[in-house]
This record gives C-alpha cells, structure tokens and sequence, in this order.
C-alpha cells in the first residue's frame, strides 16, 4: 500500500461501533487525514487466528524446501484471512524464519515437537528422556522466543495410550520456561496427560481429546488454556482403527462423543478457548470451520468467533484494531456474529496496512 493515508469506514467488532480507521506507513494512526476511502461498510475484525497448525505439514508445496513449505501453507492461511497463526511445534525450524517482510501472517512458533524417544510420529519430533526435557525445552524457547511444545502422550502398537514424561519432569520445565517468560503448551489427549498439564502448572493443553469430570474445573481455576482442535475429530474417528487396532480405536472413538460437551462445560466454567484447525492433518486456512464447530458446540457466534480472532490475538500478545498497531484488517460484508458462514468470505484483507484482497462490493475508489 502506498505511503499515503488511507481511510476505512466500518463496523468494528466486538463493539459493533460504526469507525472511521486511518491508515499509513502500515499501522493505525489517528484521523481524520487526506487520503482516499478504500472501503466503507462491512464488518471488520483483526485478522483471524488459527491458534493450532504446523506450517511445515501438508503443505501445499510438499515437494519444496523446508523453507518455502512453511510459506506455502501461510498464504493459504493468509487467502482465508487469516492473519496470526500460532504454530505449536514443527519438525523443523522453518516457521521461525518466516519473516515480516515475507507478506504472511505473523506466526507465533514453539520451536520443535518434544517427545519421549519412539514416542511420536517417526521422524517428527525432537527425541529426549526425563533428564533432558528441561535443556531441550529451553534451547527450543531460544530458538521460538515465546513457547515450548510437550508430547505428554502417545499409544503404542496395542493402540495403548500413555503418558510420555513424568510428571515432576513436566513440572520442572514449565518452571524453567515460565522462568525465562515463555509459555508451554501440551499435545494431551488422554485424561492422564491433561492432568500432568494441570499438575505441572502448563499454560496450555492442546487437543483434550478425553477429559474427565473435574479436569474442566481444574483448568479454569490454574487459567489454562484449551486449544481442542474439534476439526480433527472425524479425521480421528475414520483414522482410528488403522492406527490404534480395534480396542484402542473404540477407546479413542467413545471418548471423543463427549468432547464438544467438555468444550461447552470449559467455556461455561471460563476455560479460555482457542480456535485451532490442527492444520497438518486438516488443510491450512480452514479456521472458519473450527469456530463454526465451537459455535455448534454451546459458544455463542461472538464467543467463537473470539476464539479465532480478537481474544486469540490478545492471548498471543499481538494488539488488535488501535491506534499505533500494524493495520490488520478482515473486513466482511455481512456480521459474522449473525451468520458464520460469513468467515469464508471476506470482502477486503489488510495485512499491515498492505492490500492483500479487495471484492468490490462496499468498496470506494
């Protein structure tokens, strides 16, 4: 976008306030201020978040460098509006060197996947025991700036789930990270994982495929945040009995019928929910879908679609629509809140103040 100011009239979510936004140099400043209306009307949000995808994971250049996977699956991110993507592990380091001046969503990493060794996907994680976890855990805060990302549990060839560290070892990393003013997130799925999260004092959990009466409570009152990526449960579902056997799929399969119940009951109780599609198993760009699923679940169409926008910016640090913040703006023609499937179609994408899609419907030149 030129250095010039530019003007947007709209209809600003969550306050539903009718404003004026300026624009210039790529951040929000104050008005009024000569430059032309490239948009009036609509209703505009800080860009969307996906709070869960692994950029390096089906990408939609699989057969490219490391490198530029990672920035083919943020412009499919980026084409949806989505302008944030928290990225909760990685094979690689790739997303870390995703930079501003690539034109793609700010991307918020953890370094990589840890895991017990044999105890993850082959290939995928970085292999530490008990004893490790913790010099691990802070090399990958250097590298990410902000969090780390625990496999608290994987199943075996029986399809057996169990945990992959003990618990006092989670608890000294978390101690360790949170230290150094990162945060630590966990991939549990299984009610003894997402307890170690709990007991270990972890900022997130990610997944709670399973979660048993009481740990909802538990997770409000120690503010942990829950990203349950529902998006993969049908995946889970169809994959089950290839991956875990036929017992350990009936486990997985009759745990997941209460999952949009636990999500609703969080909510209630003021588990922070986050809306993240786990992209890698499920396409990039598809976090509209997430927040229509959390919707569905019991959150009202404002509650989810905070989850994947507004309240998930602010819990990653990144500044909504205010004055001295770069202009991330999605702006759509009708109100999301009266009908999500509004997401999937957005009339002008901002991304620091730099034009990355225009419809012309409610557009001035």
């Amino acid at each position: 976008m030129p250095e010039s100011s530019v003007h947007v009239e709209t209809t600003v979510l969550p306050s539903g306030d009718l404003t004026d936004l300026w624009i210039r140099d790529g951040v929000f400043v104050e008005g009024p201020m000569d430059g032309p209306t490239i948009h009036a009307g609509g209703f505009a949000v800080p860009g969307l978040v996906d709070a869960h995808a692994h950029l390096a994971l089906a990408s939609p250049a699989p057969d490219a460098d490391d490198d530029e996977r990672a920035r083919a699956s943020a412009r499919a991110h980026l084409d949806a509006g989505v302008l944030s993507v928290r990225e909760p592990g990685s094979p690689n380091h790739a997303s870390i060197r995703l930079s501003r001046s690539d034109r793609l969503p700010t991307v918020v990493t953890a370094g990589r996947f840890l895991a017990a060794p044999g105890r993850y996907f082959p290939g995928l994680a970085r292999e530490v025991h008990d004893d490790m976890l913790v010099s691990a855990a802070m090399e990958e805060l250097s590298h990410s700036g902000g969090w780390v990302k625990v496999i608290g549990d994987f199943f075996d060839e029986a399809g057996r789930f169990s945990t992959n560290f003990s618990t006092e070892a989670l608890r000294e990393t978390a101690l360790e990270v949170q230290g150094a003013g990162g945060r630590i997130t966990m991939h549990a799925m299984i009610p003894d994982s997402i307890q170690q999260a709990i007991e270990a004092g972890f900022d997130g959990v990610e997944h709670g495929s399973i979660v048993e009466d009481g740990q909802v409570e538990a997770m409000a009152s120690k503010q942990i945040t829950w990203t349950p990526t529902a998006l993969i449960d049908d995946v889970l579902r169809e994959s089950a009995e290839e991956m875990l056997g036929s017992d350990g799929a009936s486990f997985l399969v009759a745990g997941l019928e209460s999952h949009g119940e636990s999500i609703r009951r969080a909510h209630e109780f003021g588990v922070r929910i986050l809306a993240g599609t786990d992209a890698g198993m499920n396409p990039h760009g598809v976090v509209a879908r997430e927040i229509r699923l959390l919707h569905s679940f019991g959150l009202s169409p404002t509650a989810a679609l905070a989850a994947g926008s507004w309240d998930a910016r602010m819990y990653l640090g990144l500044p909504g629509i205010e004055i001295g913040a770069p202009a991330d703006l999605v702006i759509f023609p009708d109100d999301p809140r009266g009908d999500l499937a509004v997401l999937d179609h957005p009339a002008l994408i901002l991304l620091r103040g730099e034009l990355v899609r225009s419809n012309e419907k409610g557009r001035l030149n």
